[in-house]
């Protein structure tokens, strides 16, 4: 008993001295091939989170870069004490690096925010001081009409409508990975085991209190942007893919609405035949099979995806692997 008392007040003295020495502010960046941004970026950071009177740190996350990324930020690392650095040992993606920084993140509210200067650094206090009026998130939304393509800007639009329509979950226009989140959410969010993730959802799914913030969309100050149409598109099936099952339940609308057509087409054959007429068109019953034979490989598909994400799961593969880290305790 004793020594399962003496076990009990260790405990809570080691998590009483971690939450002393832990940051208040966790900033957290998911970055790949952005040699030319890096060191502005942090200097933009710093120069912010020295005037919020909150201690902070700055997790760096280099997603598998093929340029100096890592080499940059390794010498921010040796210049600044609070910033941080996770090096992947591959390109995991975008959402896998933003988890991987989130999971060291040690600090009672975490922000996320892109590599390339597009969300400023100079908006993060709006952030916090809503946080500390008692919001447990803190979402933006961007007004990107300056700098964004009208096609991005269009398929942007049109993709939050879908997914609206597609899910239970609801996401503003505009919304990006750009937000703060209290330590309880941040908490809640690691419990998740998805292996394709979208956070937008994971975040709205959750609740907690919400409030969000409009900000302007700055223009990248070095490079090109790295999502191209392809990875959008793969992006959005995932996104749909894990909040909704409404395309299996269109399968089944889609297959019993063809059925009934299909059975329509038999009854009028039989009535034609028993009235001594002959139907002509295998032309036409040729074109009808065809194209139902399309809605059923179609089905399988979307059967197939769904397959695909729980043999993912049950392989429980990591989804980010750690090549190196820079400025951070034993973990």
């Amino acid at each position: 008993m004793c020594a399962t008392s003496l076990t009990r007040r260790i405990s809570r003295i080691m998590t009483l001295i971690d939450k002393k020495f832990s940051p208040t502010i966790s900033i957290v960046i998911p970055i790949y091939c952005e040699e030319g941004n890096v060191s502005l970026l942090v200097k933009r950071l710093l120069n912010t989170l020295d005037f919020i009177n909150e201690s902070f740190e700055i997790i760096l996350v280099d997603d598998g870069s093929t340029d100096e990324t890592w080499t940059i930020i390794e010498a921010e690392s040796a210049s600044h004490k609070q910033v941080k650095g996770i090096c992947l040992s591959r390109n995991f993606g975008h959402q896998h690096a933003l988890l991987a920084g989130l999971s060291y993140a040690k600090g009672q509210a975490i922000i996320s925010m892109d590599g390339d200067l597009q969300h400023p650094p100079e908006f993060i206090p709006q952030l916090i001081d809503k946080w500390h009026k008692g919001y447990e998130t803190v979402n933006t939304s961007r007004n990107d009409a300056r700098v964004a393509s009208l096609f991005k800007r269009i398929t942007s639009k049109y993709f939050y409508k879908f997914f609206s329509v597609m899910t239970d979950v609801k996401i503003l226009e505009g919304s990006s990975d750009f937000r703060l989140v209290d330590r309880a959410v941040l908490d809640n969010i690691l419990k998740f085991k998805d292996a394709d993730l979208f956070l937008r959802g994971t975040v709205q799914w959750l609740g907690f209190s919400q409030i969000t913030l409009p900000y302007k969309t700055e223009k990248r100050h070095s490079g090109e942007s790295k999502y191209n149409l392809w990875k959008m598109l793969r992006f959005s099936r995932s996104a749909i893919i894990s909040y909704s099952n409404k395309p299996l339940i269109l399968g089944v609308w889609v297959g019993f609405i063809t059925s009934m057509l299909a059975f329509s087409e038999i009854v009028y054959i039989v009535v034609q035949y028993l009235r001594g007429n002959t139907v002509p068109g295998w032309a036409s019953t040729i074109g009808i099979l065809s194209f139902l034979f399309g809605v059923l490989f179609v089905m399988l598909g979307i059967i197939g995806i769904y397959l695909s994400r729980i043999h993912n799961i049950l392989q429980n593969r990591p989804r980010f692997v750690t090549k190196k880290m820079v400025n951070f305790e034993e973990v």
